[in-house]
């Protein structure tokens, strides 16, 4: 008998140890202690993984499978999933493990090392949920001088005919992003969010992490996310026929009180398994052909989920695990108290601080332009902030998160992954957000106390990191402006940097 471990981000019926099952072997689920807290995970985010994997174990009872289930308040759950999986082989006398690969290094290399502690074979299978495989994506790799996920995009439409023609993109363009960086107009009427209702089995969930998990960051409710592949699909149609269309032109926008814009909110969904990757990206294609969203919309939807989710994928498998140790700025500064709490005089940080409170999620622009822009400006050190990024979001998982914020929040990797820092001054703050309006400080205030700090720490930035920065061609013009600086206008963004680091170290409030 086979005992078929499906992870809690695996719950699809196409994940390969699941198609390996025959009638009498037995498919182990657990929710253990171990997977939970190695990072202090968001209350919301728990709760979801843990009622998606109970739904989508009760639906393989009832298409005919034998399920071992251990719930958390099992009072037998060994705490983690080696001593799970060595308990169901005891009672079981299981003769094989198969089990997919999971999403994390660590996790990976803790199970090649399950066969001589089991003592039974262990069969660790590729994931081919994802469109690029582990060796496809190393072959492209191979012999670039840089790794740029737009040639990579291009290759994977060519590969699957995403709104491709002959051979070449609909529309005579591949990439259609210089329309998608639309600032929020007044009066902009975003639709209302999916909502999916409460059930028992998510009910009883909520219970559990609220007694079990209280000093988790986040708030465990309102709790509006889909634990079942049915919900995950009406979450996605929704999002085509409500959403998709403005997408494009609004995605980098942020608007004071509406967390979740034209965004589609399915990546915890793709993450878990609860979507297929080519499904969304044909609803999202066939949309455009029937002519309900346009082609800027759609094909940026697409470039997130073909380009981007299987570019992340393909640089953290190619890079770990020394991938996670690099620090190209030599950052070290603790993370702020106002990323936990949100107290702070900066506008824009506070609102994508709450927001990602209340709701576990936060859209690409508030990760990457604010939140990430000042870890950035501000020297934090990478692995403070990368498990931040981790333990907010209900859709992180490190494969996804360490690209994202090692490589193109931090630059941490020197340019694997991006060809410049995403640096910028509150300017670009105010011109995508309505943020600025409510702020304490003054972005149009270069320096003093009451100036926006993201003005003086982004100088101050360049002009650190000056050794590592100037070479690079995206950052000429850049070093042309300080290089015309005053040494009075210098002084200042110097004085103003150090001002404000010391009160940040001091736990005041800046």
């Amino acid at each position: 008998m086979k005992l078929i471990l499906i992870l809690g981000d695996q719950l699809s019926l196409n994940i390969p140890s699941l198609q390996l099952a025959s009638d009498d072997d037995v498919i182990l689920m657990c929710e253990v202690r171990s997977e939970a807290t190695y990072v202090k995970h968001h209350k919301k985010k728990i709760a979801f993984v843990f009622s998606a994997m109970r739904h989508f174990a009760e639906s393989l009872r009832q298409s005919g499978h034998i399920v071992r289930y251990t719930k958390y308040t099992d009072p037998e759950n060994a705490g983690s999933l080696y001593d799970e999986v060595a308990r169901a082989i005891a009672d079981l006398r299981a003769t094989e493990v198969i089990v997919t690969e999971p999403g994390e290094y660590r996790l990976l290399a803790e199970m090649q090392g399950w066969a001589e502690r089991l003592g039974v074979q262990v069969q660790i299978l590729e994931d081919t949920r994802f469109l690029a495989s582990h060796q496809e994506f190393k072959d492209w790799a191979q012999g670039r001088k840089q790794i740029r996920m737009e040639y990579f995009y291009r290759e994977m439409r060519r590969k699957y005919s995403v709104l491709v023609d002959h051979g070449g993109p609909i529309g005579g363009a591949w990439n259609y992003d210089s329309e998608n960086r639309s600032p929020p107009k007044e009066g902009l009427q975003v639709p209302a969010p999916f909502q999916d209702r409460l059930d028992p089995v998510t009910t009883e969930v909520l219970t559990l992490v609220a007694e079990k998990f209280p000093s988790h960051f986040g708030d465990l409710e309102p709790f509006p996310y889909a634990v079942t592949q049915a919900a995950a699909l009406e979450a996605l149609r929704q999002f085509v026929r409500e959403r998709l269309a403005l997408f494009g032109t609004y995605q980098d926008a942020m608007v004071e009180g509406e967390p979740w814009m034209f965004h589609s909110h399915i990546a915890l969904y793709l993450n878990v398994g609860l979507l297929e990757p080519l499904e969304c990206i044909r609803a999202a294609e066939q949309a455009y052909h029937d002519g309900h969203a346009p082609l800027n919309a759609v094909e940026g939807f697409i470039r997130q989920i073909l380009g981007w989710r299987e570019y992340v994928r393909g640089i953290y498998w190619l890079k770990m695990p020394a991938y996670k140790e690099e620090n190209y700025f030599g950052a070290s500064r603790a993370l702020p108290d106002f990323y936990w709490d949100g107290v702070t005089q900066m506008n824009c940080l506070r609102q994508c601080v709450l927001e990602t409170k209340q709701n576990a999620y936060a859209h690409h622009i508030q990760r990457l332009m604010v939140l990430g822009n000042f870890a950035l400006l501000a020297g934090i050190d990478p692995q403070e902030v990368n498990e931040w990024y981790l333990l907010v979001y209900a859709d992180a998982y490190e494969w996804v998160e360490l690209p994202n914020v090692h490589g193109m929040v931090l630059f941490a990797d020197g340019g694997v992954l991006g060809s410049k820092p995403y640096a910028a001054s509150g300017a670009y703050i105010k011109k995508m957000s309505n943020y600025c309006e409510s702020c304490s400080y003054k972005v149009s205030a270069k320096n003093g106390a009451k100036a926006c700090p993201f003005n003086y720490l982004y100088w101050d930035f360049m002009t650190r990191n000056d050794g590592k920065l100037r070479g690079n061609p995206r950052l000429g013009f850049v070093y042309k402006t300080l290089d015309r600086m005053s040494d009075e206008k210098r002084n200042a963004v110097s004085a103003d940097a150090a001002r404000f680091f010391t009160a940040l170290e001091n736990h005041e409030k800046v």
